[in-house]
């Protein structure tokens, strides 16, 4: 399939089927990576284990939201930490948070920025020169 026919699909150039997965997906990971550690170790974990497992998860799927893409990579990358942010928002109902979660949500913008910074040097990486056998398709 030619490039531009699989951007025909998507006219904002936006894939927001897999961002909405992979923000939930990231949410729910947190939930599970976190929840475990607090009830093993005590709530005052949260405080250390959320926001690490914020900034791993929304890395992660950000990487993989990447994956297909040809461009918009940071982009695709920090709308997953939005949707998995605005999810726990919504999950507490918008209450107040410690300042720890607050920092948990910045992290997950930055793990989606990341990950969509790595999604992009992967597809660099990825792509195949366009020279004559032979050459190195260097000056």
């Amino acid at each position: 399939m030619p490039e531009r026919e699989l951007y025909d699909e998507y006219p904002s150039g936006i894939r927001w089927l897999r961002i909405l997965l992979a923000g939930f997906l990231a949410e729910v990971l947190v939930i599970l990576l976190a929840l475990p550690l607090a009830s093993l170790f005590g709530k005052n974990t949260l405080t250390y284990s959320a926001p690490a497992a914020s900034l791993l998860t929304c890395f992660l799927f950000a990487i993989w939201v990447g994956r297909p893409l040809h461009s918009r990579f940071v982009l695709h990358g920090i709308l997953v930490g939005v949707v998995a942010t605005l999810i726990y928002v919504a999950l507490t109902r918008g209450a107040p948070e410690p300042p720890a979660y607050l920092v948990a949500h910045a992290l997950k913008l930055l793990g989606g920025a990341a990950g969509g910074l790595v999604a992009a040097r992967r597809q660099e990486t990825a792509q195949p020169l366009n020279t004559p056998a032979g050459e190195t398709g260097r000056p």
